[in-house]
């Protein structure tokens, strides 16, 4: 690997935490080749960290579901204009919309059409639902990145640019994970099992999916007085928010911790877990998991009429069957959550063989991500570069 004398500035927009994290490991990637390196638009705090200028809050981008989106829909519509603007009159090197898809699809086929090169860092779910969505991205998109090996398959069935990268977390996360230190560190006594309990980063997810966790905490420790819980509170907010929620259940055993999740799910035995990136996380720590969600009424029938597939969690996605349990809005109550949970206690079988199979997973999708999809930016770079010389001659 050569360092570039050239400086760069990249335009990025993240919209959650998980893009904050693949984002933060890019910006260091790229650090390693070019001497001067800008990066600013919409970063979370370990891009920041990672020396990314943010102009915006992230947290103004993070909405959940169809409805609420719509709600927010003035705010989100003038964030997006206003970087448009930005950028257009600023031009960077190189725009990286890193998820968020229905914010950054847009703002991408925008600059894309003023002469901005684009890329799109974690693939939407084309495949799942909304595929005519494929014919946008590939007007938004100079090259996609993908974290799963099946989405790259779909992108080159239709002409578009991909790089399937790996995942980050599968680099970060050991093969080997030390539960008996992770719960030292989290002060549990010896004995007795653990539940982790993680109902989601927005608000929208902790408001419908918090207590119904906690209801089903509590239908488990009924059946078993030795488990404890782990509830790991994504940020400052929702911190807030589960510490009035667990007014209400002074009987549980339960642990609150800011941020921390992967060590809080490291302790556990087991985890209940909201639908989405994070269950991916759970994966890579070998953790048997139950999944659940829920959303607005409305938003839910939208959804599943528009869903291509089976199943909705990353662990099933990529195996292609059922793999673990996924128990969605009304079949989703306390009583369900609990036996799904408690299954993995009453039959180890059951729970060896799940372990087994996500170390094989783990092993597929360690590929050194960061540095695979700084790679492919350098490269799309050096092409464009390539061909303006061209045309020049």
């Amino acid at each position: 690997m050569t360092t570039n004398n050239n400086p760069l500035r990249i335009g990025i927009v993240a919209g959650e935490a998980s893009g904050d994290i693949l984002g933060a490991g890019l910006i260091a990637a790229l650090q390693k080749r070019f001497l001067s390196l800008e990066v600013e638009g919409v970063a979370g705090p370990r891009m920041q960290a990672a020396g990314a200028k943010s102009l915006f809050p992230m947290e103004r981008l993070s909405v959940m579901g169809l409805v609420e989106p719509l709600k927010r829909l003035p705010e989100l519509l003038k964030i997006r204009r206003t970087l448009r603007r930005h950028f257009v009159d600023n031009p960077p090197d190189l725009f990286i919309g890193i998820d968020s898809p229905d914010f950054n699809l847009s703002l991408e086929e925008s600059l894309k059409s003023a002469g901005i090169p684009t890329v799109h860092y974690v693939s939407p779910s084309v495949w799942a639902w909304r595929q005519g969505r494929i014919k946008k991205i590939a007007r938004a998109v100079d090259h996609m990145l993908t974290l799963l090996p099946f989405e790259a398959s779909f992108y080159r069935e239709h002409q578009v640019p991909v790089t399937f990268v790996g995942h980050p977390l599968a680099d970060e996360i050991p093969l080997q994970v030390d539960t008996v230190a992770a719960r030292r560190e989290l002060g549990f006594d010896e004995g007795g099992q653990v539940i982790a309990l993680l109902p989601g980063s927005r608000g929208g997810e902790v408001r419908l999916l918090g207590p119904l966790f906690l209801q089903a905490a509590r239908w488990c420790h009924r059946r078993r007085s030795d488990l404890k819980f782990v509830l790991p509170a994504a940020n400052e907010q929702r911190l807030t928010e589960l510490k009035s929620l667990l007014a209400d259940y002074s009987d549980l055993p339960v642990i609150l911790l800011e941020g921390n999740s992967q060590r809080a799910m490291a302790a556990a035995d087991a985890v209940l877990i909201a639908s989405g990136t994070a269950t991916l996380e759970t994966l890579l720590l070998k953790k048997p998991m139950v999944v659940a969600y829920k959303m607005g009424g409305v938003s839910y029938a939208i959804f599943s009429r528009m869903l291509h597939t089976p199943w909705v969690s990353l662990p099933n996605l990529l195996a292609q069957r059922d793999l673990v349990p996924e128990i969605l809005q009304d079949e989703a109550t306390p009583e369900s959550l609990g036996a799904a949970l408690l299954q993995f206690f009453d039959d180890p079988v059951l729970t060896d063989q799940l372990v087994r199979e996500f170390d094989d997973m783990h092993q597929q999708l360690r590929r050194h991500a960061s540095e695979r999809a700084a790679d492919a930016v350098c490269k799309l770079l050096d092409s464009r570069t390539e061909n303006q010389n061209n045309t020049t001659l």
